[in-house]
């Protein structure tokens, strides 16, 4: 015959001897723990009474009605959030890591010019609106990707492949950031947008060689342009500084001969009124003054009056000027 377990027993008499106490214990661990709900400090807590919104909470400890009368979801209204597209980034820091995995189906587009483009692009977001976002959308983050998905294949379907890979980028970023808001209200999904981002751009795989060579060549056709515009800027200017030179000097000389040719013409009248006054006194005054300036000019001249009959033997001036006279 076995003997009987003391040590069970006595167990057994301490279970049913605090029962209640144990019963109420659990009873009070249970409903501490559905009814006291941490929020942390970016968030907000939306509390729903059997499923339909009753209010919002604010960080810190809150109390809701136990075993599920209550329920409380939690959103990260003071965090910045973001949704990828074409991309996904597995591991975030020094060294981050992204998804080796497919994701064409959202990221190739049709440009408006029928050429295809990969676009990777993120979409910053916050949600301001708690009750908005919970209740006036299905789905706000889904409902959200379609959205920014259709926004940019409509913005890339207006551009050009050329706008689209270069000049136009920051351009589609602006305008897909003011479209995705705009139906972001119109929905009233309780998002704000804050930035979007292209990540990268780039052609499609199979015709990637193709654009790069375009690229090169409009590179080069750019370098031409710049350095036919240096060249513009360099000679162009000299060559209108030098006309403007030229032009000055022209009418510099127009007004010198113009200045004397005034000027003799006034001595010429006034040597005419002194003229009329005593014609033969005007007259022997300008002979005179004549020989008065040639004479000085001639040098060694023999002058002989032209009337002379007698012919003189011409002497060496020179000679006899240079020789030293004797005593």
């Amino acid at each position: 015959m076995a003997e009987p377990n003391y040590r069970l027993q006595y167990y057994m008499f301490l279970l049913s001897k605090h029962f209640r106490k144990i019963l109420l214990g659990l009873f009070l661990l249970i409903l501490l723990l559905t009814s006291v709900k941490t929020v942390g400090p970016e968030e907000e807590g939306v509390v729903m009474y059997v499923g339909h919104y009753d209010r919002t909470v604010q960080p810190g400890l809150n109390f809701i009605l136990p075993f599920g009368i209550e329920e409380m979801r939690k959103i990260p209204v003071q965090r910045q959030l973001k949704q990828e597209f074409g991309f996904r980034t597995l591991d975030a820091g020094r060294n981050t890591q992204y998804s080796k995995a497919d994701f064409n189906d959202e990221s190739l587009m049709l440009t408006g010019d029928l050429n295809l483009a990969n676009v990777e692009w993120v979409v910053q977001y916050r949600i301001v609106n708690s009750y908005n976002y919970l209740f006036k959308v299905r789905d706000a983050e889904k409902a959200l990707r379609d959205m920014s998905e259709s926004a940019m294949r409509k913005i890339v379907g207006d551009r050009t492949v050329n706008e689209v890979l270069t000049v136009g980028r920051q351009e589609v970023a602006t305008s897909m950031e003011v479209l995705l808001q705009r139906m972001c209200d119109e929905y009233e999904n309780g998002i704000r947008i804050d930035q979007v981002v292209l990540q990268d751009v780039n052609p499609p795989e199979t015709v990637k060689p193709s654009f790069n060579a375009v690229n090169q060549a409009q590179q080069e056709r750019e370098t031409l342009i710049n350095q036919a515009e240096s060249e513009y800027n360099r000679i162009i200017p000299r060559a209108r500084g030098e006309a403007d030179e030229t032009i000055q000097l022209a009418e510099a000389y127009a007004l010198t001969r113009v200045n004397v040719a005034t000027g003799e013409a006034a001595r010429f009248n006034s040597l005419f009124e002194e003229y009329v006054k005593a014609p033969e006194v005007t007259k022997k005054r300008l002979y005179l003054e004549t020989m008065e300036r040639i004479l000085p000019k001639i040098g060694d001249k023999v002058i002989v009056d032209e009337r002379g009959n007698n012919v003189l033997p011409l002497l060496n001036l020179n000679q006899n000027k240079n020789q030293t006279p004797t005593k």
